[in-house]
C-alpha cells in the first residue's frame, strides 16, 4: 500500500463530526487525476443493482433477518428520528403534513431509520435472533457535499433481537465478522460477474477485519485528530472495526461525536490486552485505493437499555428526551433488546466498483463547483 502523507495536525475538537473535508479544494486534490472508471455508464448502473441485490440478500442469509418497509417521513412528537451527532448541528427536514386537520401534523423528513427500526421489532413480532433490515432512504441537509457524503442517503439499516447475555463484545465482533463476510462474497461477486472490475491497481479487500479499540489507536496517534488517526491506521491495516465511539477517551474527547439514545457507547468493557474500555459499538473503515482515503461502510452497535440510556442522555445534556415515545417505550421494557446498524448501500458500492465519487452509482444533487471538478476529472456524476 502507498503511504500517504499526513497533513499537519488539526484542532481535535473541530473533527469530532462530519466528513472532514470542508472545501472544494480539498475535494479537487482527493479525486484522482487521469481516472478511468472500470465499468462504462450503463455497466455501472447494471452492476450497482447487481450489487445491491446481492449484499440484501447476504444479511438475511447471514444475519437472519427479513425485509421490510420503512418510513420516510415521521412525526417530531414521535421521538424516533434521528439527530446522528449531540451537538445539534445536523437538523431534519421538517415540514406541517395534512390538509383538512388542525393542528397539523409536525412531520419531519428521516435523517436514519435507527430508532424507528427498534420500535419495528416489536410491531413486526420479531423473536430472539431474528431481525429486520430495510432499504432506508433519508435526507441529510447539512451534511458538506464532497466526494463521499451527499444530502440523499440510502442505507441497510438492520435491527436484530437480543438477550440481556448477548450484550458483550463477543455479540458485537461476531456480528461484524458475519457482515463482513457479506461484503467480501459482495467483491467476489462483482469480480465474476463484471470482469472488467478485476485490476492490480486496486487490492481485494482482506479476510478479515482487524478489531481496535478507539482508546487503543489514541495510544497509536496521541497527538492526531481522529480523521488523521483513521488514515493512520488504514496505512497498517486497510479494513478495521473500530470500537467505542462516543466515549470521552484518555485525550479528553470522544473518537467521535454519537447520538446518545441508540448505541450504547458507555458500558465498561475489557480489551484483549485486559485494559478497561468502554463501548459496545463501532464503525467499519476500510482504506479506499481510488481515492487514497479512509472509506467509511457501516456503524451498528448493541442498543442502550433503560439504565444506559439515562446515563448517556445525562452526559449528552438531553435528558429532555426521555418524554418522547421511543425514550419511554425503552424506560417502559416496551420494546426488545436489540443490535443493529447501517451500512451505506452507495457508498459500498461505490468501493466495490472502484468508483471515484457516490455520485457515478447514486443520483442526487451536487453544487455547480463541485460537478466542474468532477467533468475536470472525467468523473461522471449522475444527473
Amino acid at each position: 500500500m502507498t503511504t500517504v502523507a499526513m497533513p499537519p495536525v488539526l484542532d481535535k475538537k473541530a473533527d469530532l463530526a462530519g466528513p472532514g473535508v470542508s472545501t472544494y479544494e480539498e475535494v479537487a486534490k482527493i479525486l484522482p487525476d487521469n481516472y478511468a472508471p472500470l465499468l462504462d455508464r450503463k455497466e455501472t448502473q447494471k452492476a450497482t443493482a447487481a450489487v445491491k441485490r446481492y449484499i440484501e440478500d447476504g444479511l438475511c442469509r447471514e444475519l437472519n433477518l427479513f425485509r421490510v418497509e420503512v418510513p420516510l417521513i415521521v412525526t417530531e412528537e414521535s421521538g424516533v428520528n434521528d439527530y446522528l451527532d449531540r451537538d445539534g448541528s445536523r437538523t431534519p427536514v421538517s415540514f406541517p403534513c395534512g390538509l383538512g386537520i388542525e393542528p397539523r401534523l409536525r412531520a419531519q423528513v428521516v435523517q436514519a431509520a435507527t430508532k424507528w427500526k427498534r420500535l419495528a421489532l416489536k410491531q413486526f413480532d420479531c423473536e430472539v435472533g431474528e431481525g429486520i433490515v430495510t432499504d432506508m432512504r433519508a435526507v441529510r441537509k447539512d451534511y458538506f457535499l464532497d466526494h463521499d457524503h451527499s444530502s440523499y442517503v440510502d442505507q441497510w439499516d438492520w435491527e436484530k433481537v437480543i438477550t440481556a447475555a448477548d450484550r458483550n463484545l463477543v455479540t458485537l465482533e461476531t456480528t461484524v465478522k458475519a457482515i463482513w463476510k457479506v461484503i467480501k462474497g459482495a467483491e467476489e461477486f462483482a469480480l465474476k460477474e463484471f470482469p472488467k472490475l478485476a485490476s492490480s491497481k486496486y487490492p481485494r479487500l482482506p479476510d478479515e477485519l482487524v478489531f481496535l479499540h478507539a482508546e487503543e489507536i489514541l495510544e497509536m496517534y496521541p497527538d492526531l485528530p481522529r480523521k488523521q488517526r483513521e488514515t493512520a491506521i488504514l496505512q497498517k491495516y486497510p479494513a478495521v472495526f473500530i470500537i467505542g465511539i462516543g466515549w470521552v477517551l484518555e485525550d479528553g474527547y470522544p473518537h467521535e461525536m454519537r447520538a446518545a439514545d441508540y448505541d450504547d457507547w458507555v458500558t465498561p468493557t475489557v480489551s484483549k490486552s485486559g485494559k478497561p474500555m468502554h463501548g459496545l459499538n463501532g464503525d467499519i473503515l476500510v482504506w479506499n485505493p481510488v481515492t487514497r482515503r479512509r472509506h467509511e461502510l457501516s456503524s451498528m452497535g448493541i442498543r442502550v437499555t433503560k439504565e444506559t440510556l439515562v446515563q448517556q442522555l445525562e452526559i449528552s445534556g438531553q435528558t429532555d428526551f426521555l418524554k418522547l415515545p421511543y425514550h419511554q417505550a425503552i424506560l417502559n421494557d416496551k420494546i426488545p433488546l436489540s443490535i443493529g446498524g447501517g451500512i451505506g448501500q452507495s457508498r459500498t458500492v461505490m468501493y466495490l466498483l472502484r468508483t471515484a465519487h457516490l455520485g457515478e452509482v447514486s443520483s442526487t444533487v451536487w453544487p455547480k463547483q463541485l460537478k466542474e471538478i468532477c467533468a475536470a476529472k472525467n468523473i461522471h456524476v449522475i444527473e
